[in-house]
């Protein structure tokens, strides 16, 4: 049977892109535009990354990574009512708000960094807690419309999705491979690495 983990995100450029190679001379290359660009990094930091096509194919994912793992008893952590309306009812979970000793940790995001293939997240994720205190195992859903280059305007995003109500606790999320805790920047530092898997939902 094939692993379900062959649904990478893998978009190809388009005919267009080639046609106006010279015109984008100073751009990324193409296989560095943000969607690749990101899969890639992602990927690196050591993250498991799905690529949902619709609401349907998504909540299948989910439903395969819990299967897969033999978590369908297992105590979760979520914050998110929508979420847990949308994914979890099917589940025989425990679902606690605050045991950050649960076995797995689902949540949405903020922002997706191509650059360096990091998470941002905010107290809307996380409340107050810092990456390190969260359960080891974290299932991010994500959009296509939350993909960023870089960090800045990933913050710049949030400056302008909240305006004058920024969320506080702004932190991300990168380090994937447990054991390894390099590279880390300023809104890393402190974090533990994460068995993390990356449901992203096409929405543009």
């Amino acid at each position: 049977m094939k692993n379900f983990f062959s649904s990478l995100f893998n978009k190809k450029p388009s005919k267009n892109d080639d046609n106006k190679e010279e015109e984008y001379k100073y751009l990324p290359k193409k296989d560095e535009i943000v969607e690749n660009k990101f899969t890639v990094n992602f990927s690196n930091n050591g993250g498991k990354f799905l690529y949902a096509s619709n609401l349907d194919e998504s909540t299948e994912f989910f439903s395969k990574i819990i299967d897969e793992n033999s978590w369908s008893n297992s105590s979760i952590l979520c914050f998110n009512e929508n979420i847990i309306n949308q994914y979890i009812l099917d589940f025989k979970f425990e679902t606690n708000k605050a045991n950050l000793n649960s076995l797995i940790f689902i949540t949405d995001c903020e922002f997706l960094v191509a650059k360096d293939g990091s998470i941002l997240v905010s107290a809307n994720q996380v409340e107050s807690h810092k990456i390190k205190d969260l359960p080891n195992n974290i299932i991010v859903l994500a959009k296509t419309s939350q993909l960023s280059q870089t960090v800045s305007k990933g913050l710049e995003g949030i400056r302008h999705k909240y305006s004058n109500n920024l969320p506080s606790n702004i932190t991300s999320i990168k380090n994937f491979k447990r054991g390894e805790d390099n590279d880390l920047n300023f809104l890393t530092y402190g974090s533990s690495a994460k068995n993390l898997y990356l449901i992203l939902l096409e929405n543009l």
